[in-house]
């Protein structure tokens, strides 16, 4: 098991949900955490909580991934004390709407290819070349079932974690003949924000996508991504899919009465 005391860990979307989680337990593990998320408020609250039960040292950026002037000045900008990343987790990303591809909203297509497809995109290849340069380093990418099987109205998101799927196997490949790592998370059912989200904050219709499932917290997938970036440096985990029980597929679900 690798240690990941002192290691500077790269968290997007680290304001809420799965990114506040993996923050949680690489604190707990002794790594310096880079913080990054439009909700600056947010990210100071988790900053103070982290330093208070771990004495975490954290660096806060309040950053929109799909900004690519600002991702690069971020990243080229970091203090010297910060600049050197071991691990990026690629945790930012939505989904909007669940219509038909033809009733689709163009906003919100535009605003998952930004984020999901092109902030990941942005965030790797500002950072991935200076682990290449100093021979160590760990991508994670929050993918998602969504990947793997499209479901109904899922159409645009399922394509953007299809992409997410094929951008890490891409990297890994290209990777290949240097120590840098490459994992895809993919989840399925997680009690996140994700589904308020994807329906602009109507609360009801999100809890009815949970109502009878015991779904993934967002402490699963951190105990996950946790496993995978603390292996041996020999063994590189490419890919994990999981799901609650009560979910076969990412239209089978059981829902207890």
């Amino acid at each position: 098991m690798i240690s990941l005391k002192n290691k500077i860990v790269l968290i997007t979307g680290a304001s809420s949900g799965i990114g506040t989680a993996c923050a949680k337990v690489f604190a707990g593990a002794g790594a310096r955490l880079i913080l990054a998320a439009r909700r600056l408020e947010r990210l100071q609250e988790l900053a103070n909580t982290l330093h208070q039960e771990f004495g975490t040292a954290t660096h806060l950026l309040q950053l929109d991934v799909r900004d690519r002037p600002a991702v690069e000045s971020t990243i080229t900008n970091l203090p010297a004390d910060w600049s050197n990343i071991d691990i990026l987790i690629n945790n930012a990303g939505l989904s909007r709407g669940l219509d038909k591809l033809h009733e689709g909203d163009f906003q919100d297509w535009e605003e998952m290819i930004d984020t999901n497809i092109k902030g990941l995109l942005y965030l790797s290849r500002y950072i991935v070349p200076g682990m290449v340069k100093r021979s160590r380093g760990h991508i994670v990418n929050l993918g998602s079932i969504a990947g793997h099987q499209t479901y109904p109205g899922g159409n645009v998101y399922c394509a953007t974690k299809a992409a997410v799927k094929a951008i890490s196997e891409g990297l890994k490949q290209d990777l290949l003949g240097t120590p840098v790592r490459v994992t895809s998370v993919d989840p399925g059912m997680v009690e996140t924000e994700f589904s308020e989200v994807r329906f602009h904050g109507d609360g009801e219709r999100a809890k009815r996508v949970y109502q009878g499932v015991n779904p993934l917290t967002p402490d699963d997938i951190a105990d996950v991504i946790f496993f995978c970036t603390t292996r041996s440096p020999h063994v590189n985990i490419n890919e994990v899919i999981l799901m609650p029980v009560d979910q076969a597929s990412a239209t089978l679900v059981h829902r207890h009465n």
